[in-house]
């Protein structure tokens, strides 16, 4: 996964697990650039009836650095609280909200926004609503239109949701996470003396799923400096540093200052970067002290296991990893941006701090050609794609996996010659196994499923009136 359930500590507490974030230049709106933070993750859509909500005890942040420090210059702080407008029933919602301030809408959130900048901070937005989750058609009978009225324009060009949505993140986690068995290549990989296994198309296990999604669009000016079209981006929850149960009401009683235990900027790097015993510490840390992680960046374990999981296909990765040489390739992806010179016409450098930062080049235009789009982003043809940034349909999974295994070692070395495979490395999933895929407009990740429908299959009419 992105960052779904990937430390051991943040696995047990899923409201302030940060799953994915996501930074571009907003397509209909190219001044701006959209900021998406997602969490609690796997979410199953019949939830009831206590449906997923998010933390009124977690301080949610999405951050940027638009110096390359590694600190946040600039940050949005999303708190909320929950109302219940009748405590003596069970239900979340007693009759169908057809609008965010129905009366039915028994369980309901607000939030403010804060925006903290140069040692000060503004709030800009008090009481905002979120949308109700999607129940289901009595529930929720027109839950585009409800879900649409929690986008809240503020002052100074910023637009704001928070609320759930689809998993837009595709992944074929079942046959990942089974000793790193990708489907399409299955029949390579090592058997241990089990029965062979047939090459097959990639399962995205995360369909049908949904998240809650903190969503920010705000002017490019306002985020960049002058002459630094480049901003690093990443998002983080907190929670108060110590907890007390209060028995007397049945609740946790949080205190004290502010501790951040979840953080994420490039997708995958504490998932399967970091390891096992490291993770939960760079959970707890800032950006700025990444340099301490450097060397599972430079030296990734995942390098050094294909050729063993996959015998035989990966030859001139296997010489690389044993020549001990430093991946200053995923060193530049992952930990400072590609400078001028490493792919011609393109950069995303932040400077020389070591730092997991979703890096934004803003001066470059959104790709709006279908010809020139690509899904594989800035190595393989597309400069508007992750690692510039991160767009919501972009192939993280396979653009990480080619570059561990060598696809992009020649952009600093170019004597090397990758393994065939490696530019070809995929789980085997796509955006369109995506069932309720993104959309053109703010917020951008699609509907979220509802629990009345059978997922994998074709929905029934909603019942007659």
């Amino acid at each position: 996964m992105s960052s779904h359930r990937e430390a051991p500590e943040i696995s047990k507490d899923p409201v302030a697990d940060s799953t994915d974030v996501y930074a571009f230049v907003s397509p209909d709106k190219p001044d701006t650039v959209t900021l998406i933070a997602n969490y609690i993750p796997l979410q199953e859509p019949a939830g009831g009836p206590n449906f997923y909500e998010f933390g009124d005890d977690v301080l949610y942040s999405i951050h940027i650095d638009n110096n390359g420090d590694g600190y946040a210059d600039i940050s949005y702080e999303f708190r909320f609280s929950t109302q219940v407008l009748d405590e003596n029933t069970f239900l979340y919602n007693t009759g169908p909200i057809e609008a965010i301030d129905s009366p039915y809408f028994n369980r309901r959130q607000f939030y403010d926004l804060t925006v903290v900048s140069d040692d000060s901070q503004q709030t800009v937005g008090t009481n905002l609503a979120c949308p109700p989750c999607n129940i289901g058609p009595l529930s929720t009978p027109n839950y585009n239109v409800v879900a649409g009225q929690a986008i809240h324009s503020l002052g100074n060009g910023i637009t704001v949701f928070a609320g759930q949505r689809a998993e837009a993140f595709y992944v074929d986690l079942g046959s990942i996470f089974d000793l790193g068995d990708l489907r399409p290549f299955e029949a390579d990989h090592a058997t241990y003396g089990l029965p062979v296994l047939k090459a097959a198309p990639g399962v995205n296990d995360t369909n049908d799923l949904n998240v809650h999604s903190i969503a920010i669009q705000v002017p490019i000016s306002s985020v960049t400096k002058s002459g630094h079209p480049t901003i690093g981006v990443w998002t983080s929850a907190s929670r108060q540093s110590a907890m007390a149960w209060d028995s007397d009401t049945g609740q946790e009683v949080w205190s004290g200052p502010w501790r951040q235990v979840s953080r994420l900027g490039n997708p995958l790097v504490n998932e399967v970067i970091n390891p096992l015993g490291k993770k939960d510490l760079w959970n707890s840390l800032p950006p700025s002290d990444d340099k301490m992680f450097a060397q599972y960046v430079t030296q990734p374990g995942l390098a050094a296991l294909l050729p063993s999981l996959y015998p035989g296909v990966f030859p001139n990765l296997a010489a690389l990893v044993a020549s001990g040489k430093p991946r200053a390739d995923l060193e530049a992806i992952l930990l400072t941006g590609l400078s001028t010179g490493i792919i011609p016409g393109f950069t995303n450098y932040t400077g020389p701090i070591l730092a997991d930062m979703l890096r934004l080049n803003t001066s470059i235009p959104p790709t709006t050609n279908p010809k020139t789009y690509s899904i594989y982003g800035v190595v393989f043809g597309d400069p508007a794609g992750y690692p510039n940034g991160r767009r919501v349909t972009d192939d993280v999974v396979a653009i990480e996996l080619r570059a561990i295994a060598g696809a992009t070692y020649p952009l600093i070395d170019k004597s090397y010659v990758p393994d065939a495979t490696a530019a070809e490395l995929t789980d085997g999933t796509l955006p369109t196994d995506v069932s309720s895929p993104p959309t053109g407009s703010f917020p951008y990740l699609g509907e979220p499923y509802n629990g009345y429908y059978t997922p994998d299959a074709t929905p029934p009419p909603p019942p007659a009136f």
